[in-house]
């Protein structure tokens, strides 16, 4: 796994203002082109400082769209890191942008200056969501960029936003599969949250519009989460990136810090649930998992034990932890009673 520098472009280079976007919430603030680039290479030189592990180092640009900057812009930033990649401290660039934005001669640049991943936010594969929010494209322009960006052998990321208006179950699954259908390396899923000063906002407001509520949305990140991995698709991401100045912005919607977590708590519960129904009366179910997945496994308030031992086979289950087992990997045995 890379160890990842990230440098936020602030909502630079975007040709629309999507419903669901305020990057300033997100990212934080940016300043000019100058001050852009005397903070990049302060980002790396602090950043390199911490990777005592000497890992693979990218470089990433987050916030914008990266490629609908000026391409001088561009490759004044990629200038830097590619200066970085010559002494050898750095391996690479990543980078996110609309899909929209890319085609060959991009593609060709983008490889020119050292890019080796590239994150799409596609957001939805339905044409009525993407119309709804003020996307500005369609999903074939999104499944086309996502090929393209393939064919020019970068890692292809895509990023999706389930919960947005006009989306049904029906069709974010739909989406789903024609998002495995491309064959990205690895996704985000980032459920919609109505930010302040947004058009989800007025939508909300106004009552046209109901983001998922924090059940629904767990649920149903779950569920695409294990589609995707049974499906070799990495998941790097669910929910948003939690600061301080983002949850001050959030109106409605189902954003927590800890996001993520509560979807890996519900994946263990289903998990052991199914377990514990097969273990006959009077056998105890022994499950060892890595102690970096315990508190995930017991979940907030110890969640998953109290919604267990409701079951009428409840008490059946003793956990213990091996530091050695990889993340999100178990062993168990059936044990008589």
């Amino acid at each position: 796994m890379a160890f990842v520098i990230p440098f936020f472009i602030q909502h630079r280079g975007c040709p629309h203002r999507c419903l669901f976007c305020d990057q300033l919430a997100i990212a934080g603030k940016s300043g000019d082109q100058q001050d852009s680039t005397r903070r990049l290479e302060e980002t790396i030189t602090t950043w390199l400082a911490r990777n005592r592990r000497k890992q693979e180092v990218q470089v990433a640009f987050y916030g914008g769209s990266f490629t609908c900057l000026p391409s001088a812009v561009q490759n004044s930033l990629l200038a830097i890191v590619r200066n970085y990649i010559r002494s050898g401290v750095v391996s690479s660039a990543r980078l996110s942008t609309r899909p929209d934005c890319i085609d060959v001669a991009v593609c060709e640049n983008l490889k020119e200056q050292g890019v080796k991943t590239v994150e799409l936010g596609l957001q939805s594969m339905d044409d009525r969501v993407l119309e709804a929010v003020a996307r500005g494209h369609d999903s074939d322009t999104g499944r086309q960029a996502a090929l393209l960006v393939k064919r020019w052998g970068f890692e292809l990321g895509i990023q999706l936003m389930p919960g947005l208006p006009r989306e049904t179950t029906v069709s974010f699954f739909n989406g789903l599969r024609k998002v495995i259908a491309i064959g990205p390396d690895f996704v985000r899923l980032y459920p919609a949250v109505a930010l302040k000063n947004t058009g989800l906002a007025d939508l909300y407001r106004s009552g046209v519009w109901q983001p998922l509520s924090m059940n629904r949305a767990v649920a149903l990140t779950a569920k695409a989460r294990n589609i995707l991995i049974s499906n070799n698709i990495r998941v790097i991401r669910m929910g948003l990136q939690p600061s301080d100045t983002l949850a001050q912005q959030v109106l409605a919607g189902p954003y927590h810090p800890a996001f993520g977590e509560r979807v890996i708590t519900r994946v263990w519960y289903r998990k052991i649930r199914k377990l514990m129904a097969s273990v006959e009366p009077g056998s105890i179910l022994v499950v060892t998992i890595s102690d970096r997945d315990y508190s995930a496994f017991v979940g907030p308030g110890r969640q998953n034990f109290r919604r267990l031992n409701q079951l009428p086979y409840g008490s059946r289950l003793v956990v213990r932890k091996d530091p050695s087992l990889k993340r999100f990997t178990f062993r168990y045995e059936i044990e008589q009673g």
